[in-house]
């Protein structure tokens, strides 16, 4: 009993380690709330077996300096799964969030394919033999998947047939390595919390702008998701009376104007009807390189590319008002896909904010673009599996 406890101890050190790059003896003392002599023999034994590094002395501020320690980076990988509506990818990482080999990016349309967690499980078993690593060396699998996630019972109400229990129960069986769910909003948040533009910080709300406008609330310092894991349905407040049917089958929702679906939809029937841009060849049928053309023009300073990222941009800002006025944070953070077009989002949010905020509100709010961009998800989905690390069950399949 003493050896679990020392040994679950142990993989608590590791996940402020990864979290933190590399810490002291007497920073890890702080983070786990142990005494000194338990956390140097802790330390000790992790460094005798290979796992934890000595990487040098922290900068003197006086007196001795620290020796600082840092997690092996090939100690054990992760498994890390990004989904959105329409495109999966799958990439293995290493302690240092390194990517071992190349992505694989599986094309799967989660409203036509009810069965997707079946296709995804049999991707996962190719990924893992083709990377000749041992199931024993991953701490995880880790998935960030859209929709209504219940992460106890790890199930997605919004898409997917589940063909056992739960997600988490089938994944493990297929793959014999340890699963763990979450909406991908709630993911990007963690992502930006542990790893990301919210590090250290008490209260951040961040945007999720993809296929829909997702948000993910760090509050009181910790991720708040709710009572079932369903917190942060920005997309489906509704603000507009424009008729138009959203994903969630209600009308004047959030997402109507504003997703990058609407932006692209918007852009190929302005060129319809005759708007002067350098964008062509623009289809619903390919979203993915329509999405990329748009984002890049707009980068670029096209005119109408720029106008439709704008106008999306000021009604995001004006859910953001709501946020603000609910929750009074400090920090807003506009991560996800959408963001490849960088500060361009800044000013109509901005804009939405400066007519819509009571002044006194949101004066010293600041908004941020993240500089995780596409790959927070990803990261956030690694970051659940090392969150995890220390409570984990390894499954026996």
């Amino acid at each position: 009993m003493v050896s679990d406890r020392q040994e679950l101890f142990k993989k608590t050190i590791l996940k402020h380690l990864y979290f933190n790059k590399e810490l002291s003896c007497t920073d890890l003392t702080q983070l786990t709330g142990r005494s000194l002599p338990h956390t140097t023999k802790a330390l000790n034994e992790l460094v005798k077996e290979g796992l934890v590094i000595e990487s040098g002395y922290a900068i003197s501020t006086g007196g001795r300096r620290p020796q600082m320690y840092s997690v092996r980076q090939d100690y054990l990988y992760i498994l890390s799964v990004a989904m959105d509506q329409f495109m999966t990818s799958i990439c293995i990482l290493d302690m240092s969030n390194n990517m071992i080999g190349e992505e694989r990016v599986l094309e799967l349309d989660l409203s036509a394919h009810p069965d997707g967690i079946p296709i995804l499980g049999q991707e996962l078993k190719k990924v893992i033999a083709q990377s000749g690593i041992p199931k024993e060396k991953f701490a995880g699998i880790g998935i960030g998947m859209p929709g209504f996630v219940d992460v106890t019972k790890g199930v997605n109400y919004s898409f997917f047939d589940t063909p056992a229990k739960s997600i988490n129960e089938y994944l493990e069986i297929v793959t014999g390595i340890p699963v763990s769910i979450d909406n991908d909003s709630s993911l990007i948040a963690l992502a930006e919390w542990k790893l990301g533009e919210a590090r250290h910080r008490q209260h951040a709300l961040v945007i999720n702008i993809g296929w829909g406008i997702g948000l993910g609330m760090v509050l009181n310092g910790s991720l708040f998701r709710g009572e079932n894991g369903f917190a942060g349905e920005f997309s489906h407040i509704p603000l507009f009376t424009n008729n138009k049917i959203c994903s969630c089958g209600k009308m004047g929702c959030l997402e109507t104007e504003t997703s990058l679906s609407v932006i692209a939809e918007k852009a190929i029937a302005g060129i319809q009807a005759g708007r002067t841009t350098v964008m062509k060849g623009l289809s619903m049928d390919n979203r993915i390189a329509t999405y990329h053309q748009i984002m890049d023009a707009a980068i670029k300073g096209d005119k109408y590319a720029v106008e439709l990222l704008s106008e999306a941009g000021y009604h995001i800002g004006r859910g953001i008002a709501i946020l603000i006025h609910l929750f009074n944070p400090k920090l807003v953070i506009l991560s996800g896909r959408g963001t490849k077009a960088g500060r361009l989002w800044l000013a109509p949010v901005q804009h939405a904010l400066n007519e819509h905020c009571i002044p006194k509100i949101a004066e010293n709010v600041e908004i941020r673009t993240s500089s995780l961009g596409y790959a927070a998800e990803r990261l956030g989905a690694a970051a659940l599996v090392m969150e995890n690390l220390d409570r984990a069950q390894r499954s026996k399949a």
